[in-house]
This record gives structure tokens, C-alpha cells and sequence, in this order.
């Protein structure tokens, strides 16, 4: 039987091909949670403070007549004084993400998206989506990358789609979303992405209460995106309401019957149920679609460095490593495995190429200490 763990989806816009029914009040059981800590409100994600309308006036408007809008909206967002960084800890709401200069992919797109419309252009979202997983703690991540592409004003336009005359703005390198399956989705839907975000944030953070919240109102944003349901679902497991957990997981299954987060879900909501045959149906079910379970060969590699087995965890994080060759924790934990094994040129290339590709303050300043660390030897 394959390893039970706790799913949470994270950008992942997956839409059901069938029409959806709206959410009942079934799915809700807002009496097992405190109020949340934050106001929860749509229209925010969106709204202009007033220094980003100062910058669309003077970075923007100024270089509209010489260059166009579109191109001096992209100017301005990519190569003008915000200097943005790539931090994927929090989702921003756009005026968020323009105080920090910093966000993940959504945030950075729900900010251009905001600049975009209040010039009146036309904005289409994009969601390219892999196998691209992620963890913090005990809870993975199945990632999908947004960007944004912009049209012409909305009273420019004469069709409402034409993609030989969209400009894209993306946020990550190119060969990063290589491969991927990309197609537009609606703003309710990016919306619900937002909220789903939060939902998880709140979930690694300990927040149980506000990730119930943030999970409902992405579900009811946008009755379409299940990866709101998965989030739900999880949140009803850790407040110990298996039953309920059980009940939305078999929802997603009937939606998308090749639902691998909820799929894992539904079997550890049936396990713990005690309809351990009905469990075991799922997980073979899951073992035909998925041969390996995300972080597979990783978690092997951890148990043998704790063994001290280092050749053996060499050989499983670089198992990982063909899989996933970018993601910043297989080369980190590649490196230290090279380091017991006396290979310290090896290990400083690993930790160097975990640094490069880490997506979160807190993991660059570590490896870039542990990196400071390895200089020093001389082996």
C-alpha cells in the first residue's frame, strides 16, 4: 500500500469539464471554527492603493505616447524602479505585492492585472500545470504557475481574443514552465486560487480556524475549482471531522475521477474510518495513475541518512533529482549526502544549486549560509 499523506493543492486551477453544481450548505460547517483572524474580502485582491495609482501616473502614463500602453505597462511592471523579486512564502494581494516589491507568480500577475484594468485593457489569465510539488512540513503541494497576457484597450479591441496581438508577462524564466499545459481561466477562478492560497498558508502556519475560512470562500468564489474542495477537505481532517473530509474528497472524485491530491486524501479519510477495503480500492486506483508518489524516493533518502546510509541517499535524492531536476531541497539534501561521503566540491555544487533555485527568503539566507560554510573547507 502506498504511503498515506496529507495533500493540499496550491495553484492548481483544475476544472471540471461537466457543469458543476453550486456548493450546499452541506459542504459548510462554520460552528466547528472560530471567526478568522483577518476581514476575508474579494474585492481587495484587486484594488489599487493610492502609491500604485501614483506610479501608474508617473512610471506608466508618461510613457504611454512614445511606446503605447501595453508596452509601457510592461516596461514599467519588468524594467522600471519596482525591481520585483520572486518570493513564493505569501500570496499578496496586488496592492501587497506592490508595497514589497515581492510575490509568488499569482501575486505578480494579480498586480499587473490590477495596473492592467485600471488602464482599461483586456486581461487573460494563463495557468500552466505539471507535476511541479512543493512541501512545508508534513503537507505537499501541487504547484501551477500564472501569468498574465494583455490585449489592447478594451475600446482598441476589435475581437475579444486574438492571440497573435496578446503580449505575456511572465514572471519566472522560461524553461521553468517548459512542457507545462497552459490554458486561460477566468478572474473568479483566480480569485479562488488566491483564497485556495491562503487557505494553505494558514494551514502551514498552524492557523486551522483561518484556513477553514479562506478554503470556504474560495469554494464558494468559484464552485468550479476543486482544488478549493481538496484544501476544504484537509482542513476538515485536521479539526479531526474525518466524515466530512470523506465527503468532499468522494465529491472531487466525481469530478475528476483522476484527481491524484484527492484521491491520496480520500484513502487516508477512509483509513481512518476504519473502511479500510474501500481505502485500499483508492490507493490502487491512485498506484495505476501515479507509479510514485511525489516525494517518494526523497522520503527513502531521508530515512537512509538518518541510518547513515549515505551512498544509498545519494543515489535516492538524485532519483528525485531525474524527476524534478530544479526543485531546491533535492540538491540541498544531495549536497549534504555528498558532504558525508568526503565530497565537499560536489556538495558545494548541490547547495549552490538549491540557492539558486529556492523561492522563499528564509531558504535563500540558509543556503547561502550553509554555501558560506562549505568555502571555508578545503577538502
Amino acid at each position: 500500500m502506498r504511503s498515506r499523506t496529507i495533500i493540499v493543492c496550491l495553484l492548481l486551477a483544475g476544472c471540471a469539464q461537466a457543469p458543476v453544481l453550486p456548493p450546499t450548505a452541506e459542504l459548510f460547517r462554520d460552528e466547528l471554527f472560530a471567526a478568522p483572524s483577518q476581514h476575508i474580502d474579494a474585492s481587495e485582491i484587486f484594488a489599487l492603493s493610492e502609491p500604485m495609482q501614483r506610479y501608474l501616473e508617473v512610471e506608466v502614463e508618461t510613457g504611454i505616447r512614445a511606446k503605447g500602453v501595453r508596452q509601457a505597462l510592461i516596461d514599467a511592471v519588468t524594467q522600471g524602479r519596482l525591481k520585483l523579486k520572486y518570493d513564493s512564502e505569501t500570496t499578496r494581494t496586488a496592492a501587497q505585492a506592490f508595497d514589497a516589491r515581492a510575490g509568488n507568480c499569482l501575486s505578480l500577475a494579480i498586480m499587473t492585472a490590477a495596473f492592467a484594468k485600471a488602464l482599461n485593457m483586456n486581461v487573460y489569465y494563463n495557468v500552466a500545470e505539471g507535476d511541479l510539488w512543493s512541501r512545508a512540513s508534513d503537507i505537499y503541494f501541487l504547484n501551477a504557475h500564472v501569468n498574465v497576457s494583455l490585449a489592447q484597450r478594451l475600446s482598441e479591441a476589435r475581437t475579444r481574443y486574438d492571440a497573435a496581438t496578446l503580449m505575456t508577462i511572465d514572471f519566472l524564466p522560461g524553461g521553468e514552465i517548459t512542457g507545462l499545459r497552459t490554458r486561460e481561466v477566468d478572474e473568479r477562478t483566480i480569485v479562488a486560487m488566491f483564497m485556495n492560497n491562503r487557505a494553505a498558508e494558514a494551514l502551514v502556519g498552524g492557523r486551522l480556524n483561518d484556513a477553514y475560512w479562506w478554503a470556504r470562500e474560495a469554494v464558494r468564489q468559484d464552485p468550479r475549482f476543486m482544488g478549493a474542495y481538496n484544501t476544504l477537505g484537509v482542513v476538515y481532517l485536521r479539526r479531526g471531522e474525518t466524515a466530512m473530509a470523506e465527503r468532499i474528497f468522494s465529491r472531487v472524485r466525481e469530478r475528476e475521477p483522476d484527481n491524484t491530491r484527492a484521491l491520496a486524501n480520500l484513502a487516508l479519510a477512509l483509513g481512518r474510518l476504519g473502511r479500510e477495503a474501500e481505502a485500499a480500492a483508492v490507493e490502487d486506483q491512485l498506484a495505476r495513475i501515479e507509479r510514485h508518489a511525489p516525494f517518494y524516493f526523497f522520503q527513502r533518502g531521508l530515512a537512509a541518512m538518518e541510518a547513515g546510509d549515505y551512498p544509498a541517499a545519494r543515489a535516492l535524492f538524485q532519483k528525485e533529482l531525474d524527476r524534478v531536476p530544479d526543485y531546491h531541497e533535492f540538491h540541498f539534501w544531495l549536497g549534504l549526502a555528498e558532504l558525508q561521503l568526503g565530497n565537499v566540491p560536489g556538495a558545494r555544487a548541490q547547495v549552490a544549486a538549491a540557492l539558486e533555485n529556492s523561492t522563499t527568503r528564509h531558504d535563500h539566507d540558509l543556503y547561502a549560509a550553509k554555501l558560506q560554510r562549505l568555502a571555508a573547507l578545503r577538502r
